[in-house]
Protein backbone atom coordinates (compact mmCIF):
# COMPACT_ATOMS: atom_id res chain seq x y z
CA UNK A 1 0.00 0.00 0.00
CA UNK A 2 1.55 3.32 -1.21
CA UNK A 3 2.44 6.05 1.72
CA UNK A 4 -0.86 8.28 0.27
CA UNK A 5 -3.18 5.32 0.48
CA UNK A 6 -2.26 4.03 4.27
CA UNK A 7 -2.53 8.00 4.88
CA UNK A 8 -6.25 7.70 3.85
CA UNK A 9 -7.02 4.18 5.30
CA UNK A 10 -5.64 6.00 8.94
CA UNK A 11 -7.91 8.53 8.18
CA UNK A 12 -11.29 6.69 7.19
CA UNK A 13 -10.13 4.22 10.37
CA UNK A 14 -9.75 6.87 12.61
CA UNK A 15 -13.33 8.41 11.60
CA UNK A 16 -15.07 4.92 11.99
CA UNK A 17 -13.68 4.90 15.65
CA UNK A 18 -15.04 8.38 16.01
CA UNK A 19 -18.33 7.44 14.60
CA UNK A 20 -18.66 4.84 17.27
CA UNK A 21 -17.13 5.91 20.25
CA UNK A 22 -19.63 9.09 19.68
CA UNK A 23 -22.54 6.37 20.51
CA UNK A 24 -21.40 6.16 23.86
CA UNK A 25 -22.93 9.44 24.61
CA UNK A 26 -26.06 8.60 23.16
CA UNK A 27 -26.39 5.62 25.46
CA UNK A 28 -25.08 8.21 28.54
CA UNK A 29 -28.48 10.15 27.35
CA UNK A 30 -30.42 6.98 27.06
CA UNK A 31 -29.29 6.07 30.74
CA UNK A 32 -30.02 9.34 32.29
CA UNK A 33 -33.12 10.07 31.04
CA UNK A 34 -34.53 6.36 31.63
CA UNK A 35 -33.39 6.88 34.90
CA UNK A 36 -34.97 10.00 35.56
CA UNK A 37 -38.32 8.77 33.93
CA UNK A 38 -37.98 6.10 36.57
CA UNK A 39 -37.66 8.81 39.39
CA UNK A 40 -40.96 10.17 38.05
CA UNK A 41 -42.69 7.96 36.54
CA UNK A 42 -43.11 9.86 33.42
CA UNK A 43 -44.06 7.67 30.48
CA UNK A 44 -43.63 10.45 28.04
CA UNK A 45 -39.65 10.26 28.79
CA UNK A 46 -39.55 6.34 29.03
CA UNK A 47 -41.28 6.65 25.48
CA UNK A 48 -38.47 8.95 24.26
CA UNK A 49 -35.80 6.99 25.63
CA UNK A 50 -37.66 3.78 23.23
CA UNK A 51 -37.83 5.99 20.22
CA UNK A 52 -34.46 7.37 20.29
CA UNK A 53 -33.30 4.07 20.34
CA UNK A 54 -33.24 4.16 16.59
CA UNK A 55 -30.27 6.50 16.36
CA UNK A 56 -27.87 3.82 18.35
CA UNK A 57 -28.97 1.58 15.76
CA UNK A 58 -28.59 3.59 13.11
CA UNK A 59 -25.15 4.13 14.12
CA UNK A 60 -24.36 0.89 14.61
CA UNK A 61 -25.64 0.09 10.79
CA UNK A 62 -23.53 3.21 9.66
CA UNK A 63 -20.01 1.92 11.13
CA UNK A 64 -20.80 -1.94 9.66
CA UNK A 65 -21.15 -0.53 6.47
CA UNK A 66 -17.88 1.80 6.93
CA UNK A 67 -15.73 -1.15 8.38
CA UNK A 68 -17.40 -3.19 5.38
CA UNK A 69 -16.55 -0.75 2.58
CA UNK A 70 -12.79 0.03 4.47
CA UNK A 71 -12.44 -3.62 3.99
CA UNK A 72 -13.34 -3.71 0.16
CA UNK A 73 -11.00 -1.32 -0.41
CA UNK A 74 -7.59 -2.02 1.67
CA UNK A 75 -5.82 -5.08 3.05
CA UNK A 76 -5.44 -3.83 6.89
CA UNK A 77 -2.66 -6.16 8.87
CA UNK A 78 -1.34 -5.75 12.34
CA UNK A 79 -2.51 -3.26 14.71
CA UNK A 80 -4.69 -1.80 12.19
CA UNK A 81 -6.53 -5.15 11.76
CA UNK A 82 -6.96 -5.18 15.67
CA UNK A 83 -8.57 -1.70 15.67
CA UNK A 84 -11.08 -2.77 12.93
CA UNK A 85 -11.92 -5.86 14.99
CA UNK A 86 -11.95 -4.14 18.16
CA UNK A 87 -14.51 -1.41 16.27
CA UNK A 88 -16.83 -4.15 15.63
CA UNK A 89 -16.93 -5.28 19.27
CA UNK A 90 -17.37 -2.01 20.65
CA UNK A 91 -20.33 -1.02 18.41
CA UNK A 92 -21.93 -3.88 19.67
CA UNK A 93 -21.72 -3.33 22.98
CA UNK A 94 -22.86 -0.07 22.48
CA UNK A 95 -26.01 -1.48 20.56
CA UNK A 96 -26.24 -3.65 23.23
CA UNK A 97 -26.26 -1.20 26.19
CA UNK A 98 -28.55 1.10 24.21
CA UNK A 99 -31.17 -2.01 24.50
CA UNK A 100 -31.12 -2.15 28.24
CA UNK A 101 -32.10 1.45 28.37
CA UNK A 102 -35.24 0.82 26.35
CA UNK A 103 -35.36 -2.34 28.55
CA UNK A 104 -35.63 0.12 31.83
CA UNK A 105 -38.00 2.45 30.02
CA UNK A 106 -40.47 -0.10 28.71
CA UNK A 107 -40.92 -1.41 32.55
CA UNK A 108 -41.78 2.37 33.62
CA UNK A 109 -45.27 2.57 32.59
CA UNK A 110 -46.31 -1.09 34.15
CA UNK A 111 -46.15 0.26 37.67
CA UNK A 112 -48.85 3.37 37.40
CA UNK A 113 -48.82 6.95 38.52
CA UNK A 114 -47.90 6.34 42.36
CA UNK A 115 -46.94 2.59 43.04
CA UNK A 116 -45.63 1.29 46.32
CA UNK A 117 -42.03 2.20 46.46
CA UNK A 118 -39.13 1.05 48.49
CA UNK A 119 -36.50 3.78 49.42
CA UNK A 120 -33.82 1.39 50.37
CA UNK A 121 -34.49 -0.41 46.51
CA UNK A 122 -34.56 2.83 45.00
CA UNK A 123 -31.34 4.28 46.77
CA UNK A 124 -29.39 0.91 45.24
CA UNK A 125 -31.13 1.72 42.16
CA UNK A 126 -29.79 5.35 41.85
CA UNK A 127 -26.00 4.03 43.23
CA UNK A 128 -26.06 1.65 40.52
CA UNK A 129 -27.14 4.08 37.51
CA UNK A 130 -24.34 6.43 38.98
CA UNK A 131 -21.57 3.39 38.80
CA UNK A 132 -23.44 2.26 35.04
CA UNK A 133 -23.36 5.88 34.23
CA UNK A 134 -19.45 6.34 35.48
CA UNK A 135 -18.36 2.91 33.37
CA UNK A 136 -19.57 3.75 30.16
CA UNK A 137 -17.71 7.18 30.02
CA UNK A 138 -14.80 5.54 31.17
CA UNK A 139 -14.79 3.07 28.97
CA UNK A 140 -14.97 5.51 26.22
CA UNK A 141 -11.89 7.04 27.18
CA UNK A 142 -10.13 4.44 27.57
CA UNK A 143 -10.76 2.94 24.25
CA UNK A 144 -10.05 6.80 22.90
CA UNK A 145 -7.00 6.55 24.86
CA UNK A 146 -5.56 3.57 24.44
CA UNK A 147 -5.27 3.56 28.27
CA UNK A 148 -5.04 -0.24 29.08
CA UNK A 149 -4.73 0.85 33.09
CA UNK A 150 -8.05 3.06 32.72
CA UNK A 151 -10.06 -0.09 31.20
CA UNK A 152 -9.23 -2.67 33.82
CA UNK A 153 -10.05 -0.19 36.64
CA UNK A 154 -13.53 -0.75 35.07
CA UNK A 155 -13.82 -3.82 37.01
CA UNK A 156 -13.04 -1.88 40.50
CA UNK A 157 -16.96 -0.52 39.29
CA UNK A 158 -18.51 -3.04 38.27
CA UNK A 159 -18.05 -5.21 41.07
CA UNK A 160 -20.16 -2.74 43.20
CA UNK A 161 -22.45 -2.89 40.36
CA UNK A 162 -22.98 -6.54 40.90
CA UNK A 163 -23.14 -6.30 44.66
CA UNK A 164 -26.01 -4.09 44.42
CA UNK A 165 -27.87 -6.04 41.83
CA UNK A 166 -27.84 -8.53 44.20
CA UNK A 167 -28.74 -6.98 47.26
CA UNK A 168 -32.21 -5.20 45.44
CA UNK A 169 -32.34 -8.73 44.87
CA UNK A 170 -32.55 -9.71 48.55
CA UNK A 171 -34.34 -6.83 49.82
CA UNK A 172 -37.44 -7.14 46.63
CA UNK A 173 -37.40 -10.73 48.71
CA UNK A 174 -38.08 -9.13 52.22
CA UNK A 175 -41.01 -6.36 50.44
CA UNK A 176 -43.80 -8.01 52.56
CA UNK A 177 -47.50 -9.01 51.50
CA UNK A 178 -48.62 -6.35 49.56
CA UNK A 179 -48.89 -7.86 45.57
CA UNK A 180 -48.72 -4.41 44.45
CA UNK A 181 -45.37 -3.45 45.92
CA UNK A 182 -43.84 -7.11 45.33
CA UNK A 183 -45.01 -6.73 41.79
CA UNK A 184 -43.09 -3.48 41.95
CA UNK A 185 -39.94 -4.84 43.33
CA UNK A 186 -40.17 -7.00 40.81
CA UNK A 187 -39.62 -4.60 38.12
CA UNK A 188 -37.09 -3.34 40.15
CA UNK A 189 -35.46 -6.33 40.26
CA UNK A 190 -35.20 -6.48 36.43
CA UNK A 191 -33.93 -2.80 36.20
CA UNK A 192 -31.14 -3.84 38.81
CA UNK A 193 -30.26 -6.34 35.68
CA UNK A 194 -30.29 -4.09 32.90
CA UNK A 195 -27.70 -1.67 34.94
CA UNK A 196 -25.46 -4.96 35.72
CA UNK A 197 -25.60 -5.68 31.91
CA UNK A 198 -24.34 -2.03 30.98
CA UNK A 199 -21.29 -2.20 33.44
CA UNK A 200 -20.81 -5.82 31.73
CA UNK A 201 -20.86 -4.11 28.27
CA UNK A 202 -18.37 -1.46 29.46
CA UNK A 203 -16.56 -3.77 31.13
CA UNK A 204 -16.46 -5.74 27.37
CA UNK A 205 -15.10 -2.19 25.88
CA UNK A 206 -12.35 -2.49 28.36
CA UNK A 207 -10.87 -5.69 27.17
CA UNK A 208 -11.09 -4.37 23.57
CA UNK A 209 -9.04 -2.01 24.52
CA UNK A 210 -6.30 -4.06 26.24
CA UNK A 211 -6.52 -6.21 22.90
CA UNK A 212 -5.51 -2.91 20.84
CA UNK A 213 -3.19 -2.28 22.95
CA UNK A 214 -1.59 -5.36 23.52
CA UNK A 215 -2.57 -7.57 20.95
CA UNK A 216 -3.95 -10.25 22.96
CA UNK A 217 -7.27 -10.91 23.99
CA UNK A 218 -8.35 -11.65 27.83
CA UNK A 219 -11.12 -11.65 29.97
CA UNK A 220 -10.46 -9.06 33.09
CA UNK A 221 -11.04 -10.48 36.50
CA UNK A 222 -14.48 -10.22 36.44
CA UNK A 223 -17.31 -12.85 37.88
CA UNK A 224 -20.03 -11.56 35.95
CA UNK A 225 -18.54 -12.34 32.79
CA UNK A 226 -19.87 -16.20 33.31
CA UNK A 227 -23.08 -14.78 32.27
CA UNK A 228 -23.11 -15.45 28.39
CA UNK A 229 -24.01 -12.26 26.44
Amino acid sequence: MSPDHRSDFHEQLADIERQALGAIDFVITALDRSLEALEHRDIELASLVIADDDRIDGRYLEVHQGVLSLLALQAPVATDLRVVAAVLHVIKHIERMGDQCVNIAKLIPLDGHEPPVDQEILSSIERMALLARSLVAQSKHAFAERNVELAEDLVRQDDEIDRLNKAIFRRALECGDDADQREWAMHMILVARCLERIGDNAVDIGEQTAFVVTGLFREFADASHVVPR
